[in-house]
């Protein structure tokens, strides 16, 4: 065999190695690319995981946060309610007591007031209307109107008797 090698036979190698070279490179590229693209695909999970926990964490901190904040104002309006409903129920307790122990007092003067009165209408009665009266140091005694006899003297038309000094 002759190994002469013509302008073509050149041309046609080079193209056959240059197609060679050039599968070798694509399939070398494609490779890379492959394996860029799944290094890219893992730094993009880590990525996303990193960011999805740092995001849970930033929430559970300004939940946190919120609570502390929500709960003082809480607790305060709270200790302030109950004060204020604590403190009205007892003054309205107290007030209640008082009110009461003032009628029953008033009630225990009205029935003082009507015993009295009957004791004096009762007194009037056995007494026929005799008063024993002291004027500047001197004693008398007031009769009934319409007594017989002769009174001493008379004043807001009653008959006066005077007593003797002691």
């Amino acid at each position: 065999m002759n190994e002469i090698s013509t302008p073509n036979d050149l041309t046609s190698r080079l193209k056959n190695r240059l197609e060679a070279d050039r599968k070798r490179i694509e399939e070398t590229a494609t490779r890379e690319l492959r394996r860029l693209g799944e290094s890219l695909s893992a730094v993009r999970s880590d990525a996303l995981r990193s960011i999805e926990a740092d995001t849970v964490e930033a929430t559970g901190r300004m939940r946190e946060l919120l609570m502390k904040a929500w709960l003082r104002p809480l607790v305060v309006g709270m200790s302030l309610f109950l004060g204020i409903c604590g403190g009205s129920w007892a003054t309205m307790h107290w007030l209640s007591r008082s009110i009461d122990t003032r009628i029953e007092t008033l009630a225990e003067v009205g029935v003082r007031i009507v015993r009295a009165r009957d004791t004096l209408a009762v007194l009037h009665e056995t007494t026929w209307g005799i008063e024993l009266v002291t004027i500047n140091g001197d004693r008398y005694v007031s009769l009934p109107v319409r007594t017989p006899g002769r009174p001493g003297f008379t004043m807001d038309g009653r008959p006066y008797l005077k007593l003797s000094r002691e």
